[in-house]
């Protein structure tokens, strides 16, 4: 579920209607403190007047102190998001920053549940910058 800050005409504004859909996720953990997340994120549900978001992100991880099962996170991604305009007169794509986190909460050896909030910002927008933010839920498997 994101709020997509935008509600029509060109100016950054709360969305009447907040926008669903599925993501995927990829964690590259390469020592304890140096870790990697790409996401994609494709929120085209509940749209209000055809608008909605689609995000590609990829940056840096950092867990913060396990408490048994749990294992909290943060994190700080870069990459586009790509909107599509009110009518789908248009579409564009921008820079978008996130900073969030969560946490996992690991079932089994391999599969954990997932709790994630990100706030993100769009600084190259065309009317100045956008700040959606949002949360998810999901299901991960460890492959290695």
């Amino acid at each position: 579920m994101f709020q997509p800050d935008y509600a029509g005409n060109g100016v950054p504004q709360e969305a009447p209607n907040r926008l669903y859909g599925w993501g995927a996720y990829v964690d590259l953990g390469l020592r304890r403190w140096v870790q990697i997340e790409a996401e994609g994120r494709w929120l085209r549900e509940n749209r209000y007047i055809n608008i909605d978001e689609d995000n590609y992100l990829v940056g840096g991880r950092v867990p913060i102190r396990d408490f048994h099962r749990l294992k909290p996170y943060a994190k700080a991604l870069v990459g586009y998001g790509r909107m599509n305009f009110q009518y789908n007169f248009a579409y564009g794509r921008f820079c978008d920053v996130a900073l969030g986190g969560g946490t996992d909460y690991q079932l089994t050896k391999r599969i954990s549940a997932r709790v994630n909030f990100e706030y993100q910002l769009w600084p190259n927008w065309i009317n100045g910058t956008l700040k959606p933010y949002g949360g998810d839920v999901g299901i991960s498997y460890r492959i290695f």
